[in-house]
């Protein structure tokens, strides 16, 4: 059975990287919200078109799309708190 590592046996002689700076943070995660936003699109328009073409709309394709909304909303959450400084209190979310 392998031994567990104690904290006095982690070296500490080398530097934690630096973290980046919040902002940065907060303009990456607004990237991904809107990366998330057009996957979702996608999605959207592929069940749209199917209906057009006299089909029904694909409920995998519809799980996904909501599961994708979910995540950017909680990425824009993220994104608001770490960049949005007292104007992210504010916030409100449903």
């Amino acid at each position: 059975m392998p031994r567990a590592r104690s904290r006095s046996s982690r070296s500490t002689s080398s530097p934690a990287p630096e973290v980046a700076d919040l902002e940065d943070v907060a303009g990456r995660l607004e990237s991904i919200a809107e990366d998330l936003a057009d996957a979702a699109l996608d999605r959207l328009r592929r069940n749209a078109d199917a209906v057009r073409a006299g089909g029904d709309p694909d409920p995998v394709l519809t799980a996904e799309e909501k599961r994708i909304t979910r995540a950017r909303r909680a990425v824009e959450k993220a994104a608001s708190l770490l960049g949005g400084g007292a104007a992210a209190e504010s916030v409100e979310w449903p």
